[in-house]
């Protein structure tokens, strides 16, 4: 059986979703979970350049190492996914009329779903313009977010995970109306 793949998707592909690639790869290899993690951006303004140094050296400080270089996410990457990790709702909107327009079926889902304090802002605050601060934020939620979301995994709670079948059901994620309100 193949490793189930994770996909975290940000704006640019320097701050969140390299966080959060990071921080899902940590807490598997504590849980001795065998998952594939990626990340990706819906723009393409940094493909091929390195996570944001602000954000490499919060994450540094914390002892998580943030690798790789920006990639944009397209049909393609969302179809070979088994779940899909947007980091806001802005991302989750972008995905969802990506996965539409394909036919991708993958499980899209918000990031901070899975964030136990999380309260009802389920946006990982981008830190791109704001002070060191944000960054350490990033790296918190990141953290504290991968491992619940391991946890899920692990026990079967998510869907198209560790039996390499993706659902064909749902795409996990409830619809969101033009500002960004849930529907479901």
């Amino acid at each position: 059986m193949t490793a189930p793949i994770v996909l975290t998707v940000c704006l640019g592909n320097i701050c969140r979703s390299p966080t959060a690639e990071a921080a899902l790869r940590e807490a598997a290899d504590e849980a001795g979970l065998d998952i594939e993690v990626r990340s990706g951006g819906t723009g393409s303004w940094h493909v091929g350049n390195p996570p944001d140094r602000r954000m490499r050296q919060a994450a540094g400080a914390e002892d998580l190492q943030l690798t790789g270089t920006a990639e944009q996410v397209d049909a393609a990457a969302l179809r070979a996914a088994d779940l899909v990790l947007a980091m806001d709702r802005s991302n989750l909107r972008d995905l969802q009329r990506l996965a539409a327009a394909a036919d991708v079926t993958t499980p899209i889902r918000l990031f901070r779903e899975f964030d136990p304090r999380a309260g009802d802002d389920l946006d990982v605050p981008d830190p791109y313009d704001g002070g060191p601060d944000g960054f350490v934020e990033v790296v918190d939620i990141a953290r504290r977010t991968a491992r619940e979301v391991v946890t899920k995994l692990a026990s079967g709670e998510l869907p198209g995970n560790l039996d390499g079948a993706g659902s064909d059901d749902d795409d996990g994620a409830g619809d969101l109306d033009e500002t960004g309100g849930d529907t479901a």
